[in-house]
C-alpha cells in the first residue's frame, strides 16, 4: 500500500471479532512505521498477528498531550503513524481526540478510516423507531452527577446512546428508570460482535430485574440506548403542572392523574417522575 506519507491515519480496529477489521485498516497498520496506541500491551498481539513490524507509541487519555507531542514530531520528521484505541473508533469515548487536534494545529494531514463502533453497531440492531439519536458515552460515575445529567436529556424526543461499564450498569439502569421513568423502551447491547453476544429490549421499569436474574447479564462492555421521550411530555409542562400539585400536598397517584388531565401528558410517566421527584 502507498501512504500518503505523512499522515495520521485514524484505525477503527474490532470490537471483538478480528474479521471485523477492514482490509484498509489491515494495510495501514502493516504499512506505517509507527501506531500510537490506547494500550500497547492490547494492540501489540494485533500487530504481530498482522505481520505488522510498527513500533507501538503509548497514546492513553493520562498521557494525550506528550503523546500528540511526539507524534507531531514522528510526521514532521515525515513518517506516517496510525492511531488506534483498546476497540472501536479512537476519539469516540476513547483517547486520540488531543491526539488529532494537535496534529490539525500542527498543520499535519489526518485520514480517517471507517469500520468498527459499538454506538452504531448497537443502534443497528436496536429496532427502535426514532428518526435521530444522541450519542452521549460515558455518564459520570458518582450517583448524583449521573442524575443531573440524566435530568438534562430527559425531554430530549430522539433515542439517548450511553455506553457503561459492568461494575456501574445495575446503578445506572436504575437510575435511567428513575429520571426517564418505567414505560420508555431500554435496548441492553452487551459484548457485541463476540461469543456471548447480547441485544435485548425491554421496557426500563423491567431492566433492573432482568440484569440481576442472572449475573452473566451484568458482564462485558455495555452500550444502552434509550427510546426517546414521548410527545406530549417534552416540552416541560406536564412536570411543571406536576410539580405544583405535589407542592400542594396531593399524594403521587393524585398528582399524575390530574396532571395527566390537565396538560394532555402521559399519565403512566408522570407518575414514575412524581416518584423519582419525592425520592
Amino acid at each position: 500500500m502507498t501512504l500518503e506519507s505523512p499522515a495520521l491515519y485514524v484505525v477503527p480496529t474490532p470490537l471483538g471479532n478480528l474479521a471485523d477489521l477492514t482490509r484498509r485498516a489491515e494495510e495501514v497498520l502493516r504499512a506505517v512505521p509507527w501506531v500510537a496506541a490506547e494500550d500497547t500491551r492490547h494492540s501489540g498481539p494485533l500487530l504481530k498477528q498482522l505481520g505488522s513490524s510498527a513500533r507501538l507509541l503509548p497514546a492513553h487519555q493520562h498521557n494525550e498531550h506528550e503523546a500528540a507531542a511526539r507524534i507531531v514530531e514522528r510526521l514532521q520528521a515525515g513518517d506516517s503513524v496510525a492511531l488506534v484505541s483498546d476497540a472501536g473508533t479512537p476519539g469516540i469515548s476513547d483517547p486520540g481526540a488531543r491526539v488529532v487536534a494537535a496534529v490539525r494545529a500542527a498543520g499535519g494531514r489526518v485520514v480517517p478510516l471507517p469500520g468498527p463502533c459499538a454506538a452504531t453497531t448497537a443502534l443497528s440492531a436496536s429496532g427502535l423507531g426514532d428518526e435521530h439519536f444522541l450519542f452521549y458515552g460515558f455518564l459520570p460515575s458518582k450517583g448524583g452527577q449521573r442524575r443531573q445529567a440524566l435530568e438534562a436529556l430527559r425531554e430530549h424526543p430522539y433515542a439517548l446512546v450511553f455506553y457503561e461499564a459492568p461494575h456501574r450498569v445495575l446503578e445506572t439502569v436504575a437510575d435511567l428508570a428513575a429520571v426517564f421513568g418505567g414505560e420508555r423502551t431500554l435496548v441492553v447491547a452487551r459484548e457485541l460482535t463476540k461469543l456471548f453476544e447480547t441485544v435485548h429490549s425491554l421496557p426500563l421499569a423491567e431492566a433492573g430485574a432482568w440484569l440481576q436474574a442472572d449475573a452473566n447479564r451484568q458482564r462485558g462492555e455495555f452500550v444502552l440506548i434509550v427510546s426517546g421521550a414521548p410527545e406530549g411530555v417534552d416540552d416541560g409542562e406536564g412536570e411543571r403542572v406536576l410539580k405544583l400539585l405535589l407542592d400542594d400536598g396531593l399524594p403521587v397517584k393524585q398528582a399524575a392523574k390530574l396532571a395527566a388531565a390537565i396538560t394532555g401528558a402521559a399519565k403512566n410517566a408522570l407518575y414514575q417522575r412524581a416518584l423519582a421527584l419525592k425520592s
